[in-house]
């Protein structure tokens, strides 16, 4: 698939990818296609996104008494691979897998909506069960989006200004602080939205299910850090990438734009 989302100038990477800011810069062709890395981060982060939509509907107990929405079991991979994303391929280029995983999630709630909705065979006595655990209100549906897109945006935005900041260095500066502010954002939005607003939480266990999520979601991110780290320094090497957003436009809807520059 041809791409017009790949950084159109990406800086080579060190003989040890370490993301400093050395290396010269090289002018990539408007038809380079997508590398099978690629597609594979692509692929794993929209079923992440998907998964956790799906399994989120079920309140889940924690020790000492806490609980939290189960899609915290695959959602902070969202994250993790969110952020080798923008990291290896730019933010236009994350930006693009947002996107993507945003229609890939409103393809599979209008799926289930129109499953659901089908008489059902008479002999099948499990619609009920259907509906309880699949059938999603709407006002979890806008919960749902509108936290995906808010953290997920700020997650990607805050990682390419830090590594400009950064000049490349300290990785998990920017992997962890834009994990705390996209998660944060994104945990407050679905907690308030789906919970506080439907009345299903009390004000009290609001704050203590925002609480419980964010925190567990940015100790995921902190100890996932190794693993990020090895898959980072392997696509850079692999890919010959590591671009620095400088001049990239970083609306959300500027799809045709904005490419990383060194």
């Amino acid at each position: 698939m041809a791409s017009s989302g790949m950084p159109a100038s990406v800086r080579l990477c060190s003989a040890k990818c370490g993301g400093s800011d050395k290396g010269k810069t090289v002018q990539k062709s408007a038809n380079v296609r997508y590398s099978s890395s690629f597609v594979l981060l692509a692929g794993l982060f929209v079923t992440c996104l998907v998964v956790a939509n799906i399994i989120a509907v079920k309140v889940i107990a924690l020790p000492f008494g806490l609980f939290t929405p189960a899609g915290i079991v695959i959602f902070p991979l969202s994250y993790l691979f969110g952020d080798v994303l923008t990291e290896v391929y730019g933010y236009s280029a994350a930006r693009r897998v947002i996107w993507l995983g945003f229609a890939c999630n409103l393809v599979a709630v209008i799926a289930i909506y129109i499953a659901g909705v089908i008489p059902a065979a008479p002999f099948w006595p499990n619609q009920g069960a259907y509906q309880t655990i699949l059938g999603f209100t709407p006002i979890l549906l806008l919960a749902s989006f509108c936290a995906y897109l808010v953290g997920e945006f700020l997650n990607a935005f805050v990682l390419a200004k830090l590594k400009i900041a950064t000049q490349g260095r300290w990785l998990w500066t920017r992997t962890i602080g834009s994990t705390l502010i996209g998660e944060g954002a994104d945990t407050i939005v679905f907690i308030l939205l789906a919970f506080g607003v439907t009345g299903i939480f009390k004000p009290n266990q609001i704050l203590t299910a925002i609480l419980v999520q964010w925190g567990f979601k940015v100790l995921y991110e902190i100890v996932a850090t190794p693993l990020t780290y090895t898959i980072v320094g392997y696509l850079k090497r692999h890919e010959g990438l590591d671009p620095f957003d400088y001049k990239t436009n970083f609306s959300p809807f500027a799809l045709r734009g904005g490419a990383s520059h060194s």
